[in-house]
Formats: C-alpha cells, structure tokens, sequence
C-alpha cells in the first residue's frame, strides 16, 4: 500500500499512486483504441480529442459517483466535494461518464458509432486494468478477511483497518473483526480539537506501536479484491479483443455469423463486466448493503447486464454499419504502408 508516492518540492503538492495509475490507464487505452481504429480510419485525431474530453468526464464521474454514496461525509463541509486531492474517486462512476461524453462526441461528429463503440470498449478495460492497481496502492476497495495464502494485510490506519476495527450496520456486521482497545481512539488535532477517531500512528505509544504492527491488533489479512478486479479486466480485454478480430473479419467477408456484427463487442462489456463485477462485491467488504443485501455496485452491474442483452438484441437484428468505401480503403491502405515499414 502507497497512496503517496512523493512530494513536489515549493509548492508541497502531493503525487498520489491512484491519480498516477488513472493516467497511465488513460494513456494506454487512447494508445490502444489508436491502434485498434486502424482497420477502419487512417485519422485518430477524434479518438485523442474523444480521449481528452473522456478524461476529464471520467474525474468528474468518479468524483460524483463518490460524492453520492458518501454523501454524509460532506453535509457538514460541502467544499469539501472538490477536494480531489484529498482522495475519493470511485471508478464505475467515471467509466459510465466518459462512455455517455464518447457517445455524444461520436455521434455529434456522425463517426461510424458502432465501429468507434467496439475499440473503446477494449480501451476501457485497459484502462481498468491499470486504475485498479491504482486502488491496490491507494488501500481502497478492499475485500473481506481471509485465511488463503494470497491474502494481503493493510496496515494500521488503512481503510481496510479502519473497517475491521469498527462495527459496520451498514453491511449488517454489528461487531469488528478486531476488538481494538478505547485507548487506540480519541485525540486531539493540531488546533486542539477532540477527533473521537482512531488515533494518529504518531500518537501511539511503542507498546501500543508494536500491537498493531506485529501483534493481536495487526489487521486481518483481506482478499485482494483489487488485483483479482485487475485481472479480471485482463482477461476481459483479451475475450473482447477475439470479438473484435472475428467481427472485422466478418465485415471483410460480408457474412455475420452471431455476435459477430459491429457494436457487439461494446455490448458484451456491458454483459461481461456487469457479471465479473457482481460477482466481486461478493468478497469486497467495503461498499453498503442497498436493497435486498445488494450493494449499490451490484445494482449497477445487473443494469449494465441488461443494457448489453438490449444493446446486443439491437445489434444482432439492425442493418451492419458500412464504412465509407474511401475511409476504409485509406485506411487499409494506411495499414499496409506500416506493415511494410
């Protein structure tokens, strides 16, 4: 766990590893979806401006989504909403922002949709890919406590931490884990207000340092649901990658075989994703129970579900979206010339 990486001298701003994994993520799937346009244009000019504007819906997304399901933390300090800096981005959010601003720009630029909606897809996912590591390092979106050997404990003070030394009503769980003594909360801040908080490692004495570093108020080793979401989004990258290949080879043939047809990569995200990730709340021991001990997460996938059988329904009766003969032959022809270089 590493949610600071470092520290910009003079002007003390702190780098954060879940905003440095959001931009390498953002950087690998505009080079992704790049390279995957070639079959179809020889002008990725609109996917870097489609990107641009993607990234700063994607912040904006992460951010109200956060703001939303923690709403109470910000009644008292609603200023508060925009202090990104201090942490609190939740990456659903911003994917289903960043994919609402693409459509728009597509579609207001009347770009093949389809065709555009299937190489987003996977550039989605590669971005995925890299921001849940970035959860990983920040300690967020942690799972609930296990006995395997690949279990990863979070420190004192971590999110994961704090959960587990605390009751939980809001996920039913009406005791902690951990049974921190009273001496562990309440101090005071630097201007001498009373925090009734878990205590600063800083004002912990040794014996109480060494507890819960190495002894019986170390926390609890947690499945590591960031990387399984992380791998989960490799794996989903490579099935939608066979989609894609298959579905260009079907436009070059002109025949469509199920599942074949443009757009139907876009809509099995939705079907794919929505599962892996309802499936993943299942051993993530962060998000509140909503409705019927569903999260708010898991709400979401099932609509993400549905929204892809609608959208794949769509997809499999409408007429194939044709490329422009000029745009697509420069664009082969475009794909020769590097190939040959």
């Amino acid at each position: 766990m590493h949610p600071e990486l470092f520290e910009v001298p003079v002007v003390h701003l702190m780098i954060r590893s879940y905003g440095v994994m959001m931009v390498v993520g953002f950087i690998s799937a505009v080079t992704v979806i790049r390279y995957l346009s070639r079959h179809f244009t020889s002008n990725p000019q609109h996917i870097t401006n489609a990107a641009l504007y993607s990234l700063i819906a994607g912040v904006v997304g992460a951010r109200t989504f956060f703001v939303i399901h923690y709403f109470n933390e910000f009644r008292d300090n609603p200023l508060g909403v925009f202090e990104i800096w201090n942490g609190g981005l939740e990456l659903l959010g911003g994917v289903l922002l960043a994919i609402a601003v693409i459509w728009f720009y597509i579609h207001y630029h009347k770009l093949p949709m389809r065709h555009y909606l299937d190489v987003l897809a996977i550039g989605l996912v590669a971005a995925l890919v890299f921001g849940r590591i970035g959860c990983f390092l920040n300690g967020c979106c942690y799972g609930k406590p296990t006995d395997l050997p690949w279990g990863v404990q979070f420190p004192y003070g971590s999110f994961a931490y704090r959960s587990q030394v605390q009751a939980d009503p809001e996920r039913n769980r009406s005791l902690p884990y951990v049974d921190l003594p009273d001496s562990y909360f309440g101090y005071r801040d630097a201007q001498g207000e009373y925090i009734p908080g878990l205590r600063p490692m800083s004002e912990l004495t040794p014996e109480q340092r060494a507890l819960v570093m190495h002894g019986q108020y170390r926390g609890l080793p947690v499945h590591p649901t960031q990387l399984y979401s992380s791998a989960g989004a490799m794996l989903l990258g490579f099935i939608l990658l066979l989609f894609l290949r298959r579905s260009q080879r079907s436009e070059d043939s002109g025949v469509y075989p199920l599942l074949a047809r443009p757009g139907t990569t876009f809509s099995l995200m939705f079907i794919l994703y929505g599962f892996g990730r309802f499936l993943m709340e299942f051993v993530r021991d962060d998000n509140p129970f909503e409705v019927a001990s569903l999260t708010v997460s898991q709400l979401l996938s099932l609509s993400l579900i549905a929204l892809g059988i609608v959208l794949t329904v769509y997809f499999a009766k409408a007429e194939p979206e044709r490329l422009p003969v000029s745009n697509k032959a420069t664009a082969v022809q475009t794909q020769k010339i590097r190939t040959r270089t």
